[in-house]
């Protein structure tokens, strides 16, 4: 049986896979996914770096404005969201290319990874309070304990992974990292090609605090502002991304707003180094590092054009 099509678009935050994006699906005939946590979100167009519809040139895109702030997204519900997406795609004829920098969404869908032992379990309240009540780094000691793979993939801030990690041992007794790995090595349902757009480190870090600088100009605290006034909290899975909890940690007077600058742009060139070191991780990655092109976009996009020619995804 013929396998579906399918193009990832990923790299780090701030490497350019938006506007590489738009000018790839106009040229290959594809409709765009986001694979991203925050562009889910209605009203969070600033700190998410979200395209606007004038940037998107006529291209569709998918799961982006499509839930409410107080709605909570997670990589399930990225995974149900993203094949609906990708069936209509292919209903029109069309190349569905997944583009945003959240691996671990990338992965759920190129590995069709099977989530049915990971919803919600009688643990996960227990797990909650002794987050609440010890911690973020006390939790991920206890994961530490009986699955280190694990504690060294996620970091102890990110708390509802470690509390999915250990949920997933205590019900299963295995360990989450082991039923990963097992994932991973399933095979693909598609026929796929899985690019990395790259750029160098200092030149990527000098991008991201650019960024920063023009997202605070373009409004990104009063953007806080408002979804403060909604209601939006700290503890909402919306209001986890970088650029909000940093802005709503100086409204709460916790930073300064100059500390809170700072944490941010530290925290981002942090999350850039670590979605790197996943993409090394994964099977089958194309690196296309912009440099050894010159940093013109049209040389990247001819060599995309001429690997999916050669994987027959395009004719």
């Amino acid at each position: 049986m013929k396998k579906e099509p399918l193009v990832i678009l990923t790299g780090p935050t701030a490497v350019g896979k938006t506007r590489l994006s738009i000018a790839l699906a106009k040229t290959i005939g594809g409709e765009i996914i986001s694979a991203d946590s925050m562009q889910i979100y209605k009203h969070m167009d600033i700190g998410s770096a979200k395209i606007r519809p004038g940037e998107m040139q006529g291209v569709p895109h998918y799961l982006v404005d499509e839930l409410e702030p107080f709605e909570e997204f997670h990589v399930v519900r990225f995974q149900q969201m993203a094949k609906e997406a990708i069936a209509k795609i292919q209903n029109h004829g069309h190349i569905p290319i997944l583009v945003g920098g959240t691996g671990f969404y990338i992965q759920s869908i190129v590995g069709d990874v099977d989530f049915t032992e990971n919803k919600a379990g009688p643990h996960r309240q227990e797990l909650e309070r002794l987050a609440a009540e010890k911690g973020a780094r006390a939790l991920h000691e206890e994961l530490r304990k009986v699955d280190g793979a694990s504690a060294d993939a996620i970091h102890e801030n990110n708390v509802k992974r470690v509390i999915r990690a250990l949920e997933f041992y205590r019900i299963t007794g295995k360990k989450i990292s082991e039923h990963n790995e097992e994932q991973r090595a399933k095979e693909s349902p598609y026929n796929y090609a899985y690019f990395v757009l790259n750029d160098d480190r200092a030149r990527l870090y000098a991008r991201i605090e650019q960024r920063i600088d023009e997202m605070l100009a373009d409004g990104l605290l009063e953007e806080v502002i408002r979804l403060k006034e909604m209601g939006c909290q700290r503890g909402m899975v919306s209001m986890q991304g970088l650029g909000y909890k940093e802005m709503l940690a100086y409204l709460d007077g916790e930073y300064t707003f100059q500390e809170a600058v700072e944490i941010l742009k530290r925290d981002t060139r942090h999350f850039a180094k670590r979605q790197i070191t996943w993409f090394k991780r994964e099977r089958d990655v194309i690196w296309m590092n912009k440099d050894e092109y010159g940093y013109e976009d049209e040389r990247i996009l001819e060599a995309i054009v001429g690997v999916l020619k050669e994987k027959e995804i395009i004719r």
